[in-house]
């Protein structure tokens, strides 16, 4: 028995927390449409999907788990939309004025379409991790210059192949930007590895290209697998985030205000990235070569255009006013504040 069926059963009511963006919930709702409409797989559709209230969205950018409609991750993703249609309502970490088409158009509602609620950006606050570390990369940031350090950081999952790692150190090393990079092992096939692979606890200095560390130590910093990433993006020395687009990491990154290089990985992240660099335009999108591989000297014209070049004093000061709505969203009259209050008075009324 499905969870809803068993809330309907107690007469209790059900709710869904969706944890990412309202573009990834809008293709949820819209994927039976596109299911009878096209019969090959999305990512061979010659042109963009156009999503209701979203920028059209590539195919081949759709999430992981729509990507192979012969896969049992295709199926489940079809029966999820129809469980929805069941929750009394569903509310999204996302706020109003960062998605207003997507939002508009799920609030419009329809058969199948319960109410949806934008109550982000929800985001962790502080640290959870060790002390040492902490303290090793703020005492660095402290000693850089305002807005000056690009933060490279995959996620708690995020992995690199080996020859994807050593494009990305020399690149680093290339751009000359002064760079705070956690690095983990890396893995042959895939890219959220760092999860549940051994080879993950392996020391990730190991991999790095020869002479790496002694060459940029005076222009970056490399910490294995973890760093304060909060305490790192709210920090004035930190000007740029390279990231794999996580929704959890994207909220941070606007929260505090800092521009991105788009590197998606896995799950929903190319979505995110679709986001970011062609609706917001808070981000640059890297572009892989014949080799499946994003270049070190692409690296390298990414690091400096985000750091020093017009594109990313661009992309900076979108951001800004990102940054600066998403605050207004969580204020007492905000959005985001009263879409959560309205939910509230909802369960209250549910509970007489």
């Amino acid at each position: 028995m499905e969870a809803f069926d068993v809330a309907k059963e107690f007469g209790v009511s059900s709710y869904i927390f969706f944890s990412t963006t309202a573009m990834v919930l809008s293709l949820y709702f819209y994927l039976p449409e596109l299911d009878e409409m096209f019969s090959c797989e999305y990512r061979d559709l010659p042109e963009p999907v156009k999503l209701p209230g979203c920028v059209p969205v590539h195919g081949s950018d759709f999430t992981d788990s729509v990507q192979d409609r012969k896969a049992e991750a295709y199926k489940r993703s079809l029966h999820r939309v129809k469980q929805y249609s069941l929750a009394d309502g569903i509310m999204v970490n996302s706020f109003m004025d960062l998605e207003p088409g997507a939002f508009e158009a799920l609030k419009k509602g329809g058969e199948g379409k319960p109410p949806v609620y934008p109550i982000g950006p929800l985001i962790q606050s502080g640290s959870n991790g060790g002390v040492d570390e902490s303290d090793q990369c703020l005492r660095w940031l402290d000693k850089q210059p305002n807005r000056s350090v690009l933060y490279v950081s995959f996620g708690s999952g995020g992995t690199l192949s080996q020859e994807q790692l050593n494009e990305l150190a020399l690149g680093l090393e290339m751009s000359g930007q002064r760079f705070l990079w956690v690095v983990k092992s890396p893995h042959e096939k895939a890219a959220n590895a760092t999860y549940f692979n051994v080879h993950s606890m392996k020391d990730p200095f190991d991999f790095l290209p020869k002479g790496f560390l002694e060459r940029t130590k005076e222009m970056g910093l490399v910490v294995p697998s973890w760093a304060p990433q909060i305490q790192v993006l709210s920090h004035g020395s930190t000007g740029g985030f390279l990231t794999h687009c996580g929704w959890n990491s994207t909220l941070e990154s606007i929260v505090h205000g800092v521009p991105m290089i788009a590197w998606p990985l896995y799950a929903e992240q190319r979505m995110n990235a679709v986001l970011l660099a062609d609706d917001l335009k808070v981000a640059l999108r890297v572009k892989v070569n014949d080799k499946g591989l994003v270049g070190h000297k692409d690296i390298a014209n990414y690091a400096r255009g985000l750091i020093e070049g017009e594109e990313g004093k661009f992309l900076g000061n979108k951001m800004k006013e990102h940054k600066l709505v998403a605050e207004k969203a969580l204020r007492k009259e905000g959005s985001s504040t009263k879409s959560l209050a309205e939910v509230a008075q909802i369960w209250r009324s549910d509970k007489k």
